[in-house]
């Protein structure tokens, strides 16, 4: 407590005497500095962020320590004087990006009193880089071109700088956040990616040839709303990379506005559902759809269900009942006919129902990671910075659905399908695709159990990288399972098969905590101690909480 009075003291040092009255300057007058009272306001607001972010959030250093955050805050402060405005606030978002969840952020797309202003673009990361994705229609050759560098930065360093002022849950969800910073110009001169705040140079390529294209800003950003993802709606004056297509509108872009719907599609007799927001409408409770919903596959030629949360940003996770129970009483929660497509900006109450659908549920999971985990902090509330009357949120919950010890980052998809730059050129839906061609593809533990039969370790281990290699499985989670058959190799006295599984798994994940203790437990019962102790320690390192694997090591030092 000490430390914490002694700096916010010496932040307050710069603000005695100004008076109230002296305000900062709007980001409409652009000041090339700041003046001695402006800078003593801004470190004010500095001040009260760093005080009110420690009191409001429910553990604010879960992820950083209190003596990183606290540098952050005073090497920003020493900074202030030397800094314009829009700078401070990029350095103010890093410091909220270093809390680590993303309820705790400062967003320029949900705040007009921040004032960036916007490119007259839309970016997009898609499987296959960075594009632009639509433009206002005196930009409309850029349309569709690929992104080859930002200024002098090559595009994939623009997106790891924009990455690190993202709040995020994990670098998932700040893939879908960075290209919105990337088209805001204050934004590239405070990451360095231009040398000049009033416009930007992209260098595109598009049809075998590149060229340098200058854009200023063309006005504000569009404010977005918290808990839909409504950024794909086509623009008055713009043009869209789609805009030539001869398929119709994919179903994931037909009506993302609507909270929730459905649509029969009797070829496959799959009933298609997108649940875009986790909220009720004026004229229909989400209980009241679930139930007409699961009326409607009662009474008619259903085999399966398609759940598309892809768009679902969040909202109230107390509504999602009876949706998840009319989904296990139902007739399609079977292997192979349940699935839901997710994404990036699957977040928050929407991965509370991924959640839900991971543990009481057949799904098939299919897309790229959530933006989300299942153990995060949210339910984010507002702190109004008293000069600059920006906006910062903190998370002030913690919501544990996983088990503590599960660590993972996101809700992986069990059928990978990326979004590449053609198909949203020619409105396909690579995520729809596979899961019409999806014909129960053999699960991996049952074609290593088969190969181990033969106890043939070449094979096993030939078939498990072939497994991993295929395009579909790249995201696919096995920790769980290949630990799982790690422990009855051992139970089962085949300590070489159990220990070639637990290997291959670290392979895939390295940075899994778990995998580390498991090898080391094979190891430890095979009496190869100096191995034991050295992967013991991999884990914690990986996860200094798991006391299990450090009374273990503690024992084995011991003996």
């Amino acid at each position: 407590m000490k430390s914490r009075s002694v700096l916010f003291i010496f932040l307050m040092l710069a603000v005695t005497g100004v008076s109230k009255a002296q305000a900062i300057r709007t980001p409409n007058e652009r000041p090339a500095t700041l003046n001695q009272q402006e800078a003593a306001l801004w470190r004010e607001d500095l001040r009260y962020m760093s005080e009110e972010m420690t009191r409001m959030h429910r553990n604010l250093f879960h992820t950083i320590s209190r003596e990183q955050f606290e540098s952050a805050v005073k090497r920003l402060h020493d900074r202030i004087p030397k800094l314009t405005r829009h700078q401070i606030i990029i350095e103010m978002m890093r410091i909220a990006a270093m809390v680590g969840d993303g309820h705790t952020n400062i967003a320029p797309t949900r705040d007009p009193k921040i004032g960036f202003r916007a490119l007259p673009v839309k970016l997009y990361l898609f499987k296959d880089g960075l594009f632009v994705r639509a433009a206002q229609r005196e930009y409309a050759e850029m349309v569709g071109a690929r992104v080859v560098m930002i200024g002098q930065v090559p595009a994939e360093q623009a997106v790891a700088r924009a990455v690190e002022i993202t709040g995020r849950d994990n670098e998932t969800g700040a893939r879908y956040f960075a290209p919105f910073l990337l088209c805001m110009p204050e934004a590239l001169h405070a990451l360095g990616l231009t040398g000049n705040p009033d416009e930007a140079q992209f260098v595109i390529e598009k049809n075998e040839r590149r060229q340098t294209v200058t854009l200023k800003p063309a006005g504000q950003p569009e404010m977005m709303p918290a808990d839909t993802d409504s950024s794909w709606l086509a623009k008055d004056g713009w043009v869209d990379m789609r805009d030539g297509a001869a398929a119709p509108l994919p179903l994931w872009l037909k009506d993302p506005q609507n909270l929730f719907w459905f649509e029969y599609l009797p070829e496959s007799k799959t009933v298609y559902v997108q649940l875009n927001q986790v909220r009720n409408k004026e004229t229909e409770t989400l209980a009241a759809f679930s139930q007409r919903l699961f009326a409607f596959i009662d009474a008619n030629p259903v085999e399966k269900m398609i759940l598309d949360v892809r768009l679902n940003r969040g909202g109230n996770g107390e509504l999602l009942r009876p949706l998840v129970t009319g989904i296990i009483k139902s007739k399609i929660d079977e292997p192979g006919k349940l699935f839901a497509i997710m994404g990036r900006s699957t977040w928050s109450a929407a991965q509370f129902l991924l959640n839900h659908l991971e543990r009481w549920t057949n799904t098939i999971f299919v897309g790229e990671p959530s933006g989300s985990k299942g153990n995060h902090y949210g339910d984010s509330r507002k702190i109004i910075l008293p000069n600059s009357g920006i906006t910062v949120r903190v998370s002030i919950y913690f919501w544990q659905d996983w088990s503590p010890w599960d660590i993972r980052q996101s809700t992986a998809p069990d059928l990978t399908a990326e979004l590449t730059s053609a198909d949203y050129r020619a409105n396909t839906d690579p995520a729809l695709q596979i899961i019409q061609r999806h014909a129960g593809q053999k699960p991996l533990i049952k074609i290593l159990e088969e190969a181990l039969a033969k106890d043939d370790l070449a094979l096993t281990a030939k078939l498990f990288r072939e497994f991993m290699a295929q395009p579909v499985n790249r995201y696919r989670q096995i920790d769980e399972a290949m630990i799982a058959l790690g422990y009855n190799l051992l139970r089962a006295k085949k300590p070489e098969q159990a220990t070639l599984i637990l290997q291959l798994n670290i392979e895939v994940n390295p940075q899994s905590g778990n995998a580390y203790g498991a090898l080391a437990d094979a190891y430890f019962l095979s009496g190869k101690k100096e191995l034991a102790i050295e992967n013991y320690e991999k884990s914690l390192a990986l996860n200094p909480r798991n006391f299990d694997v450090a009374e273990r090591l503690k024992q084995l030092r011991q003996k």
